[in-house]
C-alpha cells in the first residue's frame, strides 16, 4: 500500500479537478478543492521519493493529471475573463511552442517528454497563483506575467528538445538554467 500513496495522491487531483466542474468560479468550494488539486501536486512527488516509489507510470501519471487538472481549470477560467486580443495571441503562440515542444519530443524519443526544469515549475506556481489573485492583482499584469515564465520555460525547453536534442529527466538534480 506503501508504495501506492503517491499515485493516489496524483489520482486525487484528477478527481478533485472533476469535482471542480460542480462549483461556480470563485466560490469557497472552487477555492478549496483548487487549494487541496495544487497541494496535491505539491507533494506527491515528495511522497514517492520518500516512499521509493518514483516510477515511469508515475510520472506520466503526475503529468496526465496535471494536464486534466489545468484543462478543467482553464474550461471555467478562461470563458469567465476578459484579456485585450494581443494577450490571447501570446497565449496561442506559447500553446503552440509547447505543442511543438511535445512532437519534437515524441519524434526524438518515442515517447511523452515532460521537463522538469526551474522555468516550468516558476510556470506553474505563476499559473497556479493566477486564480488565486484575480480578484487583488489587476489581471493583465497576472496574465502578463504567467505569460512571460511560460514563454521563457517554452524556449527553455524547446532549445533542450529541438536545437540540443537532450531531454532533462525529472530524477536529475539540478537541471541548467
Amino acid at each position: 500500500m506503501r508504495a501506492h500513496i503517491a499515485n493516489i495522491i496524483t489520482g486525487s487531483r484528477i478527481l478533485g479537478a472533476f469535482v471542480l466542474l460542480l462549483f461556480p468560479l470563485f466560490s469557497a468550494g472552487f477555492y478549496a478543492t483548487y487549494l487541496l488539486c495544487g497541494f496535491s501536486d505539491m507533494i506527491d512527488g515528495t511522497v514517492a521519493r520518500k516512499t521509493n516509489s518514483t516510477s515511469g507510470f508515475g510520472a506520466k501519471f503526475d503529468t496526465a493529471a496535471d494536464l486534466i487538472f489545468v484543462v478543467v481549470v482553464c474550461s471555467k477560467l478562461l470563458p469567465a475573463i476578459c484579456l485585450p486580443q494581443w494577450m490571447w495571441l501570446w497565449i496561442a503562440l506559447i500553446a503552440a511552442a509547447k505543442l511543438s515542444n511535445i512532437i519534437w519530443g515524441l519524434l526524438r524519443r518515442k515517447s511523452l517528454v515532460s521537463i522538469h526544469s526551474i522555468l516550468n515549475k516558476a510556470t506553474g506556481v505563476g499559473l497556479f497563483l493566477l486564480p488565486l489573485t484575480v480578484r487583488f492583482v489587476d489581471l493583465k499584469w497576472s496574465v502578463a506575467t504567467a505569460c512571460l515564465l511560460a514563454t521563457c520555460a517554452a524556449l527553455h525547453e524547446g532549445y533542450y528538445i529541438i536545437i540540443r536534442g537532450e531531454i532533462l529527466l525529472p530524477q536529475r538534480s539540478n537541471p541548467p538554467l
